[in-house]
Parts: structure tokens; sequence; C-alpha cells
């Protein structure tokens, strides 16, 4: 009786790691159609379209590969997979033969044996024979196939022609190309062009001549090569290397991690060596993920050694003061007294504190609770006040939750996809990967962004419109958007009538369908020709499924939070919710920037959004925290820097957050910061806050703590610590030191004891704990008794304020527009390389990419103002002034110039201003009126800035040498 497998009996719940450690050839094949074959005499049951090498892989049958994985489309070009089928000539390759019903196959007999060692002696007979020194001894899969099939001679020799001579390139500082060692089995090409989409290789030549080559025969530091590392991960041999494994040697152990980067939330595999982190590998189980990566994640993870680490506690009485290294104790004790003291003087809502949407939802958890409990008010903010702020207030009142509706997966059956305010290749590249290759699929692209983004470039993408929009215009575009589709009858009218709410509905389409919404009479305003408007909306109502994805492009204006209802209302309006290939979906920037808001980390929420005026709701965080809750919201950022201006607001907690770069107008920031009788900075480096800080607080990288973090598609993903914090605590250890020295005492062992917490008093984590996260590998919230695991699309059924709301979007236009003084308007983004306020990848080798700032200007105004490549100009706007290098460009529109913000001493938020959001607060970066000259020195702030750090470097220097 033959023993039968069926992967359908493999239990979807029980996650183990190890499930996804095995490479089954070729990627998975859906369909509902079954086929059964036998394979080596055993009968197997898989998916119709499957590959005999998938297939026999299931069973636990091993067939020898070179070219073949499980993440590439089958190839076919090493022969070493042939097999037998019974009924068929020759020697087919298992890899590109897909299964049929009944088919008989045969992996192993004496003569695919020979067959598969005699094309592996032709492949050693060009290969250097140095496995006992090479760099992937141990972990190379060439090694392994050559003991596979076993080959014990090589007939041929290496006297003829061969390209053992040929260099190797060292251009990329994280990995090696040595061409010499290459069997050109295309695995880099593919996983260029397949997995990143960027075909930055190609494989020149035929026959014996073939070689890899990236970009036009450039070395691949000078190529369009974005170092993402699919092609190291793909490669079967030590042809692309990391050069940290050429330097440590192959990794002994693993543990699976969450990258702290962006809100993509990649999974990892954090390959050690003891202590010692050899590599990052993106591990093909990470849901958000796939097994991909970017060069952040992948590659940029040396800040977290690096000899700028903060290492012990400092203390000093003024910022004009050295610091003093000291015990822990001594620095929480200090910390206590001095909030104390200042309670005691000006009153208790007189401190506050910052989260932090880098930390994990466990320590960001316990600041805002610190604040609430142990301060005693809701002076709590955190960085998503300056980004996402506006999603949270727009959602919540049109869809009922502050959060996106999708998986990222969703996005592959999306028809039309609509990006608003972002630049996903740059700021989410995983993802952007996955969007790309949905593009190549036939999806149309739809761009709204006054600058011209990398992802209508897509190579073999379908159809693709820019509008280029003037910055500040966004909701007059949305509502010309909506106009057309409420005027031209392209409304979903059956989904509008079950899950919409009819009066707002109909108060909505009798403003929308007003003809100063119309693409004709906003065309001035906008930038945007109607004809492209009303083109755009047709494409994206038409769509069988049509998506929207934007950015901080969206929500950092002063009608932030309108643009974001706007979007939302031509979701409703289309139908587009509720099923995959749709929704509306903010790309957060942040690691933890969904969980910072998730926890309660807003003045006027507790967590899981809950307001801290509704008394049912305070009641139930008082009988667990066990002390009373001010019914007052507190604080918001910006109030806290006029309050600490005006001398009624002297002392605050900033856990892992740089405001002195990242907030605008930095001069008042810096001015508030000043004006503090005690700020505690608690991070990994002295960063711009740091230097006006009283207290220093060594803060834990994620490769030091365990936790989890909320990525942007609101799956929660487990942080598992490889590796002791450097300064002997994790962040959320000492929160909990300084709020029992303050007299409201915490006492969680570990952070899996403050999520069952979370659990216990948020709705929407209900079902969430550490358990279930390692049996089911990620949660998407809200998981409850009604989605016990989760829930990958929102709103499938209703909403959770019943019915959609749709909300009234008025166009103001915003008061900060080109003058004469000022004719040119700024928008800020983010660099691939580059991360945030670049603190972490400016101490790693990204910096070879992007090492300053520059601006952007169009070649018409460059013109204009006599300016070249290079040049340093003078920029200027109503609030400061700054000095950056020059980039003629024509990504923007004539009067449009732009910037980013990675380097502290470019100054790029000196000159934005203090202009809003008006519902939330949240700045409008992407609109700053400025000039720009020609000018040969820095500004009066870059210099003061220069001398400022110079002398806080110095304090800094001093105490670690006394530390010495």
């Amino acid at each position: 009786m033959l023993q039968h497998f069926d992967p359908r009996q493999l239990d979807p719940g029980q996650f183990d790691p190890r499930r996804f450690d095995r490479d089954l050839g070729t990627p998975a094949r859906l369909s509902a159609t079954q086929v059964e074959l036998t394979i080596d005499g055993q009968a197997v049951t898989v998916p119709e379209g499957t590959s005999v090498m998938r297939a026999a892989a299931l069973a636990g049958i091993t067939i020898p590969k070179l070219c073949a994985t499980d993440n590439l489309e089958a190839f076919g070009s090493c022969r070493l997979c042939a097999v037998q089928i019974e009924g068929r000539r020759g020697y087919p390759a298992s890899c590109t033969t897909p299964v049929t019903e009944g088919m008989a196959v045969t992996t192993q007999n004496g003569k695919l044996a020979k067959l598969r060692r005699n094309v592996m002696e032709l492949y050693i007979s060009d290969h250097p024979l140095d496995c006992l020194t090479c760099p992937a001894n141990g972990d190379c899969e060439l090694q392994d196939m050559a003991g596979a099939v076993g080959l014990r001679e090589v007939r041929y020799g290496f006297d003829g022609a061969n390209h053992l001579d040929a260099e190797t390139d060292d251009s990329n500082p994280y990995f090696s190309f040595d061409p010499s060692k290459c069997i050109v089995c295309s695995r880099c090409v593919r996983a260029c062009e397949e997995v990143q989409g960027t075909f930055a290789l190609t494989i020149d030549g035929r026959g014996f001549d073939s070689k890899i080559v990236a970009g036009q025969h450039e070395p691949f530091m000078d190529s369009e090569c974005v170092s993402c590392g699919a092609c190291v991960q793909a490669c079967p041999t030590s042809t692309l290397m990391e050069k940290s494994v050429i330097d440590q040697g192959v990794p002994e152990h693993s543990v699976i991690t969450t990258c702290a980067y962006c809100g993509v939330g990649c999974s990892f595999e954090a390959q050690m060596k003891g202590n010692q982190l050899v590599r990052m590998v993106p591990y093909k189980g990470g849901d958000a993920n796939h097994g991909h990566s970017c060069v952040k994640g992948r590659f940029a993870f040396g800040y977290a050694t690096h000899k700028d680490r903060i290492k012990a506690p400092m203390i000093r009485e003024s910022i004009d003061q050295a610091w003093r290294t000291v015990s822990w104790q001594e620095a929480i004790e200090f910390s206590a007294k001095r909030l104390k003291e200042i309670q005691a003087k000006y009153g208790r809502e007189s401190i506050g504190g910052i989260t932090s949407s880098r930390c994990t939802n466990e320590e960001t958890y316990l600041v805002q609770k610190l604040i609430r409990a142990g301060f005693g008010n809701n002076n709590t903010d955190t960085c998503a006040r300056v980004c996402h702020s506006p999603t949270g207030f727009g959602l919540k009142t049109t869809l009922g939750e502050s959060a996106g509706t999708q998986t990222f997966d969703s996005v592959m059956k999306a028809d039309t996809i609509l990006v608003i305010g972002a630049n996903p290749t740059d700021a989410h590249p995983v993802f952007a990967s996955q969007m790309r290759r949905r593009l190549r699929q036939g999806a149309t692209l739809i761009v709204a962004d006054p600058r011209r983004i990398d992802l209508l470039k897509t190579p073999h993408g379908g159809k693709t419109m820019h509008l280029a929009l003037k910055p500040g215009t966004n909701v007059a575009l949305v509502n010309a958007l909506a106009h057309v589709v409420v005027t031209e009858g392209l409304e979903d009218h059956d989904f509008i009538t079950r899950r919409c709410e009819p009066e707002a509905y109909q108060q909505w389409r009798a403003f929308i369908s007003e003809q100063r919404n119309a693409p004709e009479a906003l065309e001035a305003e906008t930038g945007v020709p109607a004809a492209q408007i009303r083109e755009a909306a047709r494409a994206y109502a038409t769509a069988g499924n049509g998506a929207i994805y934007y950015g901080l492009g969206v929500t950092e204006h002063s009608q932030g939070s309108t643009m974001v209802m706007g979007i939302a209302n031509l979701a409703m309006a289309t139908g587009n919710l509720g099923r995959e290939g749709v929704g509306v979906n903010p790309l957060r920037g942040q690691n933890n920037v969904q969980g910072s808001c998730d926890m309660g980390s807003f003045p006027h929420e507790l967590p899981g959004y809950q307001h801290v005026a509704d008394p049912a709701v305070r009641g139930k965080f008082e009988a667990i925290w066990h002390t009373r809750i001010d019914d007052e919201p507190g604080l918001r950022i910006p109030n806290m820097f006029d309050a600490a201006i005006s001398g009624t607001f002297k002392g605050l907690y900033v856990q892992g957050e740089d405001i002195a770069q990242s907030d605008p107008n930095t001069q008042h920031v810096e001015a508030a910061l000043s004006a503090l009788d005690c700020l505690i900075v608690q991070d990994i480096f002295l960063n711009e806050t740091a230097k006006y800080a009283h207290v220093l607080l060594p803060g834990s990288t994620f490769l030091e703590k365990d936790g989890t973090f909320t990525n942007a598609e609101r799956r929660i993903n487990r942080v598992r610590k490889v590796m002791p914090p450097l300064a002997g605590k994790e962040d959320w250890e000492v929160t909990q030191d300084l709020s029992n020295a303050l007299g409201y005492p915490m006492n969680y062992s570990h952070p899996s004891g403050i999520m069952d917490e979370i659990a216990q008093l948020t709705p929407t984590f209900t079902g969430v704990s550490y358990k279930k996260l390692d049996e089911l590998g990620s949660i998407q919230w809200p998981c409850n008794d009604a989605h016990p695991e989760g829930t990958p699309t929102m709103h499938e059924r209703d909403f959770p304020i019943d019915k959609g709301h749709f909300a009234i979007t008025e166009y103001v236009a915003t008061e900060e527009r080109a003058s004469r003084r000022y004719p040119l308007l700024l928008t800020t983004g983010r660099i691939l390389s580059q991360y945030n306020v670049g603190a972490q990848t400016r101490r790693t080798q990204n910096s070879l990419w992007h090492h300053e700032d520059v601006l952007e200007i169009h070649p018409s105004d460059a013109e204009v103002r006599g300016l070249r490549d290079g040049d340093w100009l003078g920029i200027s706007s109503r609030v400061g002034r700054t000095v950056l290098r020059c980039r003629v460009s024509d990504r923007m529109a004539p009067g449009v110039v732009y910037t980013t913000f990675h380097h502290p001493g470019s100054g790029a938020n000196v000159i934005t201003t203090d202009n809003s959001d008006w519902a939330t607060n949240c700045p409008e970066y992407k609109v700053t009126a400025v000039q720009v000259e020609k000018v040969s020195q820095p500004s009066s702030w870059q210099r003061h800035f220069q001398r400022f750090d110079e002398r806080q470097q110095g304090y800094l220097e001093s105490a670690e040498a006394a530390l010495k």
C-alpha cells in the first residue's frame, strides 16, 4: 500500500519557524483543483500548477538543484534537477515541469545519478577549488550539491579556458561580487527582477562567455543596484557574499525578530556567533516581507554596536556643564527628585513625557502609564503628532477606526493603485517591490505628488498617470476626483445604501457636486489639467478593485485631517472598502508609529483610542492601575513647547525621540528645551535633543530587547532579544525604575506581562498574547473573541461606527503661500539609504549614498538664479535660514523645491514653520514658502549649531574618558 502525503493536512495554526527553513525549489501555486501523482512510489496530492520539484519536496523527497529556489519562478538552466517521468522521453527538469494527474516520477536511479554528476563536473571544472578558505564553506549550495550527487573527481582538468582570474568587485560596502565563483545560474538576475523589481543585473554574452553584469558593465556601487540584498540571498555560491560573513565567518545560530526601521515591519533572522551579530537575513516566513528586505534592514545594523552608543547613565545640573557618569540608581533617583521638585513648585501639570515610535508597544504603554499614573496628568504625546495624527482623526471620523484597512498582500489584487503623497520605493521599499510586482502584472498606477517618484518608472509596468499637483492643494484635488465620480454616475450605490449614513451621504453629495469642486474650476489651484483629473477619477472608480496608499504628503498639511477624510469619502463612494485589493492604506513612517498610537500615547486617548473623558473607560483603567486618571486631555507637543517658553511647563521625559531635529521651527524647539528645569532623555546616542538634557539614560536597540512592534497594516510582530543590552537594562525596565522612584509601583518581570495587561484593557488586543504570536507568527488587530486570529481586512461587513460617515471636506488654501519675497514652495521627504533623523543610518555605511541633505531645484528656477549643481544655496523662510548644496532636477515643477532632513546640521526644520493641521496640530512640513540664493558660507544657525555641537560632544567625551 502506498504511503500518501497531502500538504493540506498541515495545521496552519501551528506556527513553527522551521517550517520556512526548507527551500521547496519553486513557488507555491494556488488552485482549487488538486492533482494526485506518484513520486518514487509515494502518492502525493498537490494543487494544480505545482512543479514536480515542489511536489517532491513537500513529500520529503529532495531533488538536487542549483538554479531553483522557491521565491523565484522556475528557470530550468542548471539541469541538475532532471527526473524521469513514465511515458515521457528524456530527462525533464523537475523545476519547470508541472504535475499532471496520474504522473509517475522517478527522482533517483543510476542514469539520473550519472547525468547529475556529469553536470556538476562541468560546473566544478570552472570553479576555484578553495572550499576550505572560502567564506561560504559550510553554507554553500554548490558544495552541498557536489556532495549530494556524489562527485568525486573532475576529469576535465583546469588548464583550458576558464573564468578563474575574473576580478572581484568590492565597490559595495556591504557585499562583494567575485565572478570567478559564478556559475551563471541567473538566480541573482531573477531576484533583482522578480523580487526587487529594479532590473539592475543582467546576463551578458552567450554560452561560455556568459557573465553577470551590473548596469552597463559598471561596479555595483555605480549601477542602479539599491543594495536590497536579494541577489546576495539568492546566490548559491560565494559569488555574492556579505562582507560581514567574510570577516567574521559563517553564523552558528539565529533568532527571528522584527526590523526597527520603517513601518513595513519586516521579519528577519538575526544570524549570530555567540552574542555577535554576523548578518540579518530576511525571514521568508515573515507575513509582511515574505523573505525580502531593503538596504537598511538587511545591512544597516552596525549602529547597534557603534562606538557612539551611550553605555552608562549620566547627569548634570545644567546644559552648560560636563556630564557626570553615575550608576543607574543615582540617575533614577536624581530624575525622580527633579520631577517631584518641579511639581511641588509649579503644579501637577508642569511635567510630561513623549513616547517613542521606535520603541516596542510594551515600552510605549509603560511610558504613557507612567505619565498618567506616576506624573498624575495626561501630558503624553508621541512623534505621530508630527506625522500621522491626521490619519487617526480622519479615519476615526469617517470609518470608525484609526488605522489602515488592508494587508500589504492585498495590493496583489488591486487593479488601479492610487498613491498620494508617498514615495514607497524610498520610504517603504519592501512594500514598493510588491507593488511593482503588481504593476508589472498590468495594474494601473496613479501618483498624486508634486515630485516625480521612482514608482512611475517601474520597468515593464502598466499604465501610469502623474498628477503633479501644487504643494498644499491635496483637498482641492481629492474633491475634484470625487466630483467626477459623483457627476459622471460612477458611485457604487449598492455599497453606499448598505454601508453608509444616508443623511451624511446626501449632504456630502450635494457639496461635492457643486461646480466649484469640478476639475475645471480647480485646475488653476491644483496645477493639474482637468482632463488628467477626470481620467484618473474614472480609472480609480471603474477599476474592479481600486486601492489608495498615502503617506506624509497627505497628513503633514494644514488640511491633513480634511484630506484623510476626503480619501475615505472617495473610497466609500466607489465601494472600495471591505475586501482584498482595495482600501485606505496609510504608509506609516517609523517601525512602531502605529503601535505608539494604539498604546495611548496621545493626550486625549488611553490605549485602544479610548477617550479619557469617558468615565467608564477611566474606571476600567483605574481598577487595574489602582490610581485615579485625570479626565482632562493633556498637552500636545506644540503646547508643551509653548508652555515651556512661557514658564509653566518645566520637566520632560523623552524616550527614543529626537524632537530637536524632527520637529518644525527648530529655533522655537531649542528655546523650549533650553527653558526646561529637567529634561530626561532616554536614547542610544547623544542626539540633538539630548544635548539639552540634564539626565541621559542609555537606551537599548531592538536587538537588545523583547517586545512587539505594530506595522502599517496593524500587524503585531514579535521582537526577540538576540544580545544583552549594552548598558544593562531594556527600555521598559528603565521606565519601571523611574515609576517606582516616583512612588507609583510597577513590578513587571517580562514584557509578556505588560502585553497581558494591554490585552485586559484594550478591546482590539483582547486576544493578543506572546503565546498566540509565537503560534501564528503575527496578528493583525482587532484580535478578540469575534476575530480570535486577527483581522487581515477591516470593515468587511460593517464599520465600528455602524455606518460609514461621509464628511464635508471644504478646501481652505494654506496660509503658507508663495509671494514676491518667498516665491518658491519647499516640500520635504525621505531617501532610501537614510532613516528619519538619521541617528541610526548615519552611523553605518549607508552614508556613502547620502552623506548630506541637498536642495533639489527645477532647471528653470536654477537658471533664473544662476545656480549650478554643487553650489551653496541660502534658503530663507519667514522663520529661519539655512544653507544646502544645489541639485538641479526636473522631478518637480517650476516653483517647487525639495529636500530631506536626515542630517542635523542641514537645518531643514530651521526653515519649516509652525503652521499645522487644524484638527491635530500636525505640522505643515510639506508647504513652506522660501527664497533661494547663491551663498558662500553657512547660515548663522548652522554656525551656532556647530559650536554648540562641539561643546556638547566635548562634555560627553570628558564623561566617557572619566569612565575609562
